[in-house]
């Protein structure tokens, strides 16, 4: 059981999609195991929908689009914090207000 809030692109992804903004201490459930979030999630984002290693490839839409930089719980953000690209270097624009 996933939450509702979450998107599967493919079965053979690792990472969920974020439906709509999910704010920090709200719990989510994947896999159906609740996770408190400790950061707000923003709409498109991801968060692990499983254990993902170090140097795992991360999946989504079926595909890689880059590795684990360190181990991911699930339900935790997948991001620029956690995820390299193997294609591109990775560019982050700072939120106002940040």
């Amino acid at each position: 059981m996933t939450d509702p809030r979450l998107l599967l692109l493919s079965e053979k992804d690792n990472v969920l999609v974020v439906c709509r903004r999910i704010e920090a201490g709200e719990t989510v459930l994947v896999g159906g195991h609740a996770q408190v979030l400790e950061k707000t999630v923003a709409l498109g984002h991801k968060l692990a929908r499983r254990p993902i290693v170090a140097g795992e490839k991360i999946v989504k839409y079926g595909a890689p689009i880059g590795s684990a930089t360190r181990a991911i719980t699930p339900g935790e953000h997948v991001h620029v914090h956690n995820l390299k690209s193997d294609y591109t270097k990775t560019h982050v624009i700072a939120e106002a207000g940040s």
